[in-house]
Protein backbone atom coordinates (compact mmCIF):
# COMPACT_ATOMS: atom_id res chain seq x y z
CA UNK A 1 0.00 0.00 0.00
CA UNK A 2 2.75 2.47 0.98
CA UNK A 3 6.33 2.40 -0.25
CA UNK A 4 9.16 4.68 0.85
CA UNK A 5 12.26 4.36 -1.32
CA UNK A 6 15.63 5.85 -0.31
CA UNK A 7 13.71 8.63 1.41
CA UNK A 8 15.45 11.14 3.66
CA UNK A 9 14.68 14.52 5.19
CA UNK A 10 17.11 17.28 6.14
CA UNK A 11 16.28 20.56 7.88
CA UNK A 12 19.36 22.55 7.02
CA UNK A 13 22.27 20.77 8.69
CA UNK A 14 19.93 18.65 10.81
CA UNK A 15 19.16 15.16 9.48
CA UNK A 16 15.68 14.15 10.66
CA UNK A 17 15.63 10.97 8.56
CA UNK A 18 18.55 9.18 6.95
CA UNK A 19 17.99 7.38 3.58
CA UNK A 20 15.34 4.78 4.37
CA UNK A 21 13.45 2.04 2.51
CA UNK A 22 10.12 1.02 4.01
CA UNK A 23 7.12 -0.97 2.75
CA UNK A 24 3.76 -0.90 4.52
CA UNK A 25 1.40 -3.77 3.74
CA UNK A 26 -2.22 -3.18 2.81
CA UNK A 27 -4.91 -3.82 5.41
CA UNK A 28 -2.64 -4.14 8.44
CA UNK A 29 -1.56 -1.92 11.32
CA UNK A 30 2.11 -0.92 11.43
CA UNK A 31 3.51 0.91 14.46
CA UNK A 32 6.50 3.26 14.45
CA UNK A 33 8.14 3.51 17.86
CA UNK A 34 11.20 5.14 19.33
CA UNK A 35 12.42 8.05 21.45
CA UNK A 36 11.56 11.67 20.71
CA UNK A 37 13.30 13.03 17.62
CA UNK A 38 14.01 9.62 16.08
CA UNK A 39 12.16 10.37 12.82
CA UNK A 40 8.91 8.47 13.28
CA UNK A 41 6.61 11.53 12.97
CA UNK A 42 8.73 12.74 10.05
CA UNK A 43 7.83 9.53 8.19
CA UNK A 44 4.11 10.19 8.69
CA UNK A 45 4.46 13.78 7.43
CA UNK A 46 6.37 12.59 4.37
CA UNK A 47 3.64 10.03 3.60
CA UNK A 48 0.85 12.60 3.87
CA UNK A 49 2.85 15.18 1.91
CA UNK A 50 3.26 17.78 4.65
CA UNK A 51 7.01 17.51 4.07
CA UNK A 52 8.87 17.07 0.80
CA UNK A 53 11.69 14.53 0.91
CA UNK A 54 15.29 15.61 0.53
CA UNK A 55 15.98 12.39 -1.38
CA UNK A 56 13.83 9.49 -2.51
CA UNK A 57 10.08 9.21 -2.95
CA UNK A 58 6.80 7.96 -1.47
CA UNK A 59 4.24 5.86 -3.35
CA UNK A 60 0.63 5.28 -2.33
CA UNK A 61 -0.75 2.16 -3.99
CA UNK A 62 1.79 2.54 -6.78
CA UNK A 63 1.13 6.25 -7.31
CA UNK A 64 3.97 8.68 -6.71
CA UNK A 65 3.22 11.28 -4.01
CA UNK A 66 4.17 14.68 -5.45
CA UNK A 67 3.13 18.35 -5.20
CA UNK A 68 1.13 17.87 -8.41
CA UNK A 69 -1.25 15.28 -6.93
CA UNK A 70 -0.93 15.68 -3.17
CA UNK A 71 -4.33 17.37 -2.67
CA UNK A 72 -6.10 14.48 -4.37
CA UNK A 73 -4.03 11.86 -2.54
CA UNK A 74 -4.67 13.46 0.85
CA UNK A 75 -8.36 12.73 0.42
CA UNK A 76 -7.39 9.05 0.42
CA UNK A 77 -5.47 9.40 3.70
CA UNK A 78 -6.85 10.18 7.15
CA UNK A 79 -4.41 11.93 9.50
CA UNK A 80 -4.72 12.35 13.27
CA UNK A 81 -2.07 14.64 14.76
CA UNK A 82 -0.66 14.50 18.29
CA UNK A 83 -3.00 16.94 20.04
CA UNK A 84 -6.04 16.18 17.88
CA UNK A 85 -5.85 19.49 16.04
CA UNK A 86 -9.52 20.42 16.45
CA UNK A 87 -10.54 23.97 15.54
CA UNK A 88 -11.80 25.54 18.78
CA UNK A 89 -14.32 27.83 17.04
CA UNK A 90 -16.08 24.89 15.32
CA UNK A 91 -18.42 22.36 16.91
CA UNK A 92 -17.55 18.67 16.89
CA UNK A 93 -19.83 18.13 13.89
CA UNK A 94 -18.30 21.06 12.01
CA UNK A 95 -14.79 19.77 12.70
CA UNK A 96 -15.64 16.30 11.44
CA UNK A 97 -17.47 17.54 8.33
CA UNK A 98 -14.87 20.12 7.30
CA UNK A 99 -13.45 18.28 4.27
CA UNK A 100 -16.82 16.81 3.28
CA UNK A 101 -18.21 20.33 2.97
CA UNK A 102 -15.09 21.44 1.12
CA UNK A 103 -15.73 18.85 -1.61
CA UNK A 104 -19.45 19.76 -1.67
CA UNK A 105 -21.01 16.63 -0.23
CA UNK A 106 -24.72 17.07 0.44
CA UNK A 107 -26.10 17.76 3.90
CA UNK A 108 -27.86 14.39 3.79
CA UNK A 109 -24.61 12.53 2.98
CA UNK A 110 -22.76 14.35 5.75
CA UNK A 111 -25.45 13.66 8.34
CA UNK A 112 -25.58 9.97 7.44
CA UNK A 113 -21.80 9.68 7.70
CA UNK A 114 -21.77 11.52 11.04
CA UNK A 115 -24.25 9.03 12.46
CA UNK A 116 -22.16 6.13 11.13
CA UNK A 117 -18.99 7.49 12.69
CA UNK A 118 -20.63 8.22 16.04
CA UNK A 119 -21.71 4.60 16.21
CA UNK A 120 -18.28 3.35 15.11
CA UNK A 121 -16.29 5.46 17.61
CA UNK A 122 -18.83 5.32 20.48
CA UNK A 123 -19.17 9.10 20.45
CA UNK A 124 -22.54 10.42 21.73
CA UNK A 125 -24.55 12.10 18.98
CA UNK A 126 -25.67 14.83 21.37
CA UNK A 127 -21.98 15.77 21.68
CA UNK A 128 -21.79 16.81 18.02
CA UNK A 129 -23.14 20.27 18.83
CA UNK A 130 -20.49 20.92 21.49
CA UNK A 131 -17.25 22.82 21.03
CA UNK A 132 -13.88 21.13 21.75
CA UNK A 133 -13.51 22.94 25.07
CA UNK A 134 -16.79 21.33 26.18
CA UNK A 135 -15.50 17.80 25.45
CA UNK A 136 -13.28 15.53 27.51
CA UNK A 137 -9.84 14.59 26.23
CA UNK A 138 -11.07 11.18 25.15
CA UNK A 139 -14.05 12.69 23.33
CA UNK A 140 -11.79 15.15 21.54
CA UNK A 141 -9.66 12.29 20.27
CA UNK A 142 -12.76 10.47 19.04
CA UNK A 143 -13.78 13.59 17.12
CA UNK A 144 -10.29 13.80 15.60
CA UNK A 145 -10.57 10.16 14.55
CA UNK A 146 -14.02 10.73 13.04
CA UNK A 147 -12.66 13.68 11.05
CA UNK A 148 -9.83 11.50 9.71
CA UNK A 149 -12.35 8.80 8.71
CA UNK A 150 -15.00 11.14 7.27
CA UNK A 151 -14.03 10.61 3.61
CA UNK A 152 -13.51 6.84 4.11
CA UNK A 153 -9.76 6.94 3.37
CA UNK A 154 -7.65 4.00 2.23
CA UNK A 155 -4.94 4.82 4.78
CA UNK A 156 -5.13 6.04 8.37
CA UNK A 157 -2.12 7.81 9.89
CA UNK A 158 -2.06 8.45 13.65
CA UNK A 159 0.68 10.44 15.37
CA UNK A 160 0.67 9.72 19.13
CA UNK A 161 -3.15 9.77 19.19
CA UNK A 162 -3.39 8.69 22.85
CA UNK A 163 -0.27 10.26 24.33
CA UNK A 164 -1.95 13.11 26.23
CA UNK A 165 -4.70 11.04 27.85
CA UNK A 166 -4.84 9.74 31.41
CA UNK A 167 -4.22 5.96 31.77
CA UNK A 168 -7.85 4.86 32.21
CA UNK A 169 -9.13 6.89 29.24
CA UNK A 170 -6.15 5.75 27.21
CA UNK A 171 -6.86 2.07 27.94
CA UNK A 172 -10.51 2.48 26.94
CA UNK A 173 -9.58 4.20 23.67
CA UNK A 174 -6.94 1.58 22.91
CA UNK A 175 -9.62 -1.11 23.04
CA UNK A 176 -12.01 0.93 20.90
CA UNK A 177 -9.32 1.80 18.35
CA UNK A 178 -8.29 -1.85 18.00
CA UNK A 179 -11.93 -2.79 17.33
CA UNK A 180 -12.24 0.04 14.78
CA UNK A 181 -9.08 -1.06 12.95
CA UNK A 182 -10.34 -4.63 12.81
CA UNK A 183 -13.82 -3.58 11.65
CA UNK A 184 -12.60 -1.28 8.89
CA UNK A 185 -9.64 -3.36 7.70
CA UNK A 186 -7.75 -0.25 6.60
CA UNK A 187 -4.03 0.26 6.26
CA UNK A 188 -2.98 1.96 9.51
CA UNK A 189 0.36 3.55 10.43
CA UNK A 190 0.61 4.65 14.05
CA UNK A 191 3.31 6.46 16.00
CA UNK A 192 3.77 5.87 19.73
CA UNK A 193 6.45 6.01 22.44
CA UNK A 194 4.90 3.13 24.37
CA UNK A 195 6.16 -0.34 23.45
CA UNK A 196 3.26 -2.02 25.26
CA UNK A 197 0.81 0.02 23.21
CA UNK A 198 2.72 -0.89 20.04
CA UNK A 199 2.40 -4.58 20.85
CA UNK A 200 -1.29 -4.18 21.68
CA UNK A 201 -2.08 -2.77 18.24
CA UNK A 202 0.29 -4.57 15.90
CA UNK A 203 2.59 -7.48 15.14
CA UNK A 204 4.56 -5.19 12.81
CA UNK A 205 6.62 -2.86 15.01
CA UNK A 206 9.36 -0.62 13.62
CA UNK A 207 11.81 0.69 16.23
CA UNK A 208 13.70 3.82 15.23
CA UNK A 209 16.68 5.76 16.55
CA UNK A 210 18.27 8.99 15.30
CA UNK A 211 16.56 8.90 11.91
CA UNK A 212 17.19 5.23 11.18
CA UNK A 213 15.25 1.98 11.49
CA UNK A 214 16.95 -0.15 14.15
CA UNK A 215 14.75 -3.26 14.15
CA UNK A 216 11.44 -4.42 12.72
CA UNK A 217 9.38 -7.32 14.01
CA UNK A 218 6.82 -8.44 16.54
CA UNK A 219 6.97 -7.39 20.18
CA UNK A 220 8.07 -10.93 21.04
CA UNK A 221 10.94 -10.72 18.54
CA UNK A 222 12.13 -7.38 19.93
CA UNK A 223 12.13 -8.86 23.44
CA UNK A 224 13.65 -12.24 22.61
CA UNK A 225 16.03 -11.32 19.77
CA UNK A 226 17.14 -7.68 20.12
CA UNK A 227 19.52 -6.74 17.33
CA UNK A 228 21.68 -4.39 19.39
CA UNK A 229 22.16 -2.82 22.82
CA UNK A 230 19.85 0.12 22.05
CA UNK A 231 16.87 -2.23 21.60
CA UNK A 232 17.58 -3.77 25.00
CA UNK A 233 17.90 -0.36 26.66
CA UNK A 234 14.73 0.95 25.03
CA UNK A 235 12.73 -2.05 26.21
CA UNK A 236 14.19 -2.00 29.71
CA UNK A 237 13.45 1.72 30.07
CA UNK A 238 9.71 0.95 29.79
CA UNK A 239 9.28 -1.05 32.95
CA UNK A 240 6.09 -2.90 33.77
CA UNK A 241 3.98 -1.09 36.40
CA UNK A 242 4.20 -4.12 38.74
CA UNK A 243 8.01 -3.99 38.54
CA UNK A 244 7.94 -0.31 39.49
CA UNK A 245 5.58 -1.06 42.43
CA UNK A 246 7.71 -3.95 43.68
CA UNK A 247 10.89 -1.90 43.42
CA UNK A 248 9.51 1.20 45.13
CA UNK A 249 10.74 2.13 48.62
CA UNK A 250 8.33 1.12 51.39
Amino acid sequence: MIQLKNISKHFGAVVALHPTDLNIKEGQTTVLIGPSGCGKSTILRLIVGLLEPTTGYVQLNGELVSPANILELRRRMGYVIQDGGLFPHLTAAQNVALMAKHINQSAEEIQYRLEELCSLTHFPEDGLSRYPVELSGGQQQRVSLMRALMLDPEVLLLDEPLGALDPMVRASLQTDLAEIFQTLGKTVVMVTHDIGEAGFFSRDIILMREGRIVQRGTLEQLYSSPENEFVVRFINAQRHPLEIFEGAPR
